[in-house]
């Protein structure tokens, strides 16, 4: 039966490898859709498993497999003490992205874990995940998966930018949701701040005292993937075989490094945006202070933070939308944005 209202808990692991995000939400609708995020918070991966998901690509189907079951039972255990901890009881699903393990949609392959029929019974519950899959089957990239949340939820913005482990931008022209992956941001710049002692670069603090080098600016802008249009997509893969290369050869310090990266981010995600629109901001990366100047700097535009919840959760609380549409049986995977063959609703069902 398909109802106006769903209390979900959406669930988002990203390549940044922050932790795992558990949002409890209420969608509503009534012409609109209409949500309120109840409770959110970041389980941080303890260092056995942030190791072993930094590594997943090195690994063969067979090994990926098992540590699939491995990290389905964690996750299982995290979502439970999520409900527990909120003392939650009224759930019409867990909405889940897993986490990506392997994204190679050009050779019509993508895997992420945790994604298995038993984790609904382990958390006893009805459970919406495995969103990518079936667009990669029917010839799309399998991502970006949050543009329908961002044509759904947020359509007064010119455009939605994700700052996670990659930035992705969403828009809409001319009647149809265009999005895809800018460039790298946290997957790279947490890497360089790792090096140097700390989880990450707090407010851009570290790159802000590294000096700016065009040489490798300009080696890392030429880059034959910002050339290319639309649909297109990136994951860790290709970090590592385009973006590590030019870095690692680089006789650079890490401050320097970072430094230029944040000019970098900041000079693609100014050439993806018109000036003169609102552009809502989300991510672990909006905190970075000095890389949204820099971004400023090349593009005028109105930037706009949201509350706490949303900079950290906004994910979550697609995923969350996302496996809503599922169970009504609505689109929730647009073709303009994936290069699929058709919209369709994407994403399994499994019950406990």
């Amino acid at each position: 039966m398909i109802k106006s209202k769903y209390n979900v808990i959406g669930v988002m692991s990203g390549t940044s490898l922050d932790g795992i995000d558990l949002a409890y939400i209420t969608f509503e609708y009534n012409l609109n859709w209409m949500f309120h995020i109840h409770a959110a918070e970041t389980t941080s991966y303890p260092h056995f498993w942030k190791q072993k998901l930094a590594h997943l690509v090195n690994l063969n189907i067979e090994e990926l497999k098992e540590i699939d079951k491995d990290y389905t039972l964690y996750l299982s255990q995290v979502i439970s003490d999520f409900i527990k901890k909120y003392q939650l009881n009224d759930i019409d699903a867990v909405c889940s992205h897993g986490h990506t393990a392997l994204h190679q949609p050009d050779n019509g392959f993508t895997y992420q874990i945790g994604n298995h029929p038993k984790l609904a019974k382990l958390i006893e519950q009805r459970l919406v995940c495995d969103f990518r899959v079936q667009d990669v089957e029917l010839g799309g990239q399998g991502a970006p998966l949050v543009p329908i949340g961002d044509r759904l939820l947020f359509s007064k913005y010119d455009y939605c930018i994700n700052l996670g482990g990659f930035a992705n931008i969403s828009s809409e022209i001319d009647n149809k949701r265009i999005a895809y992956d800018i460039c790298p941001v946290n997957i790279v710049m947490n890497r360089y701040a790792n090096a140097l002692g700390y989880d990450y670069d707090d407010k851009g603090m570290i790159a802000k005292t590294g000096v700016l080098n065009q040489e490798l600016l300009h080696n890392l802008n030429q880059i034959g993937f910002y050339k290319e249009k639309p649909p297109k997509s990136l994951g860790l893969e290709w970090v590592d075989n385009t973006i590590s290369p030019i870095l690692e050869t680089s006789t650079l310090s890490d401050a320097d490094i970072l430094r230029t990266f944040v000019e970098h981010i900041a000079l693609q995600i100014a050439r993806s945006i018109n000036a003169n629109t609102r552009v809502l901001f989300t991510g672990g990366g909006t905190y970075n202070d000095f890389l949204l100047e820099r971004i400023i700097n090349y593009k005028e535009f109105e930037l706009i933070k949201p509350s706490h919840d949303l900079i950290e959760y906004k994910e979550a609380l697609i995923f969350g939308l996302l496996g809503v549409l599922k169970l009504r049986g609505e689109i929730n995977c647009l073709s303009s944005v994936t290069g699929a063959s058709n919209d369709h609703s994407s994403g399994e069902i499994y019950y406990p």
